[in-house]
């Protein structure tokens, strides 16, 4: 399930697909209906690929629930509706995802997930497949260890500067 360009946009219905980065904001594609769309930066814009759920343990992301929901309906739409009653849409959430915070995830969080993963249901970008790992990832720890090495190598660079008489310190605030 590839979710990385799909958005959710604060005050529009359903999701949308990433088009064009501008200048000003971006164009997004509604999954519902197709139109295009022109979003400024000031909207409220959320990846899906970004946003989780809380359970008693930790943070689990909305991928991996629409993944576990995937499995349970064979990748097929969802056995309850989002117009549901309440207490249907937690029954039927408890089963997907058992050990979720229930101080913290509302029943219109339920509603919005089950909404969601039937609008990419019906695009077929649902799957309950495991991602596979990417090379990227790797290169990105990667990328990541050597920048620390550099910071880390710059500042015994300042240190040693500063023992020696060479430059100030650095006024503490």
């Amino acid at each position: 399930m590839n979710v990385e360009k799909i958005l959710a946009i604060a005050g529009k219905p359903g999701l949308f697909e990433l088009k064009i980065q501008t200048r000003s904001g971006f164009l997004a594609e509604s999954l519902l209906d197709g139109k295009k769309i022109t979003v400024g930066l000031r909207s409220n814009v959320s990846l899906l690929s970004e946003i989780s759920m809380y359970t008693y343990t930790e943070e689990k992301p909305l991928v991996e629930i629409m993944r576990a929901i995937a499995v349970k309906e064979n990748e097929g739409p969802t056995a309850v509706s989002h117009k549901e009653d309440n207490a249907k849409l937690i029954s039927y959430f408890q089963e997907i995802l058992p050990d979720y915070d229930e101080d913290r995830v509302y029943a219109s969080d339920i509603k919005k997930l089950l909404n969601w993963y039937n609008i990419l249901q019906a695009k077929g970008m649902v799957s309950k497949e495991e991602p596979k790992e990417d090379a990227k990832v790797d290169n990105a720890d990667e990328i990541k260890e050597q920048v620390v090495q550099e910071v880390k190598a710059k500042k015994e660079a300042t240190r040693a500067k500063v023992e020696q008489g060479e430059a100030k310190p650095k006024a503490k605030k």
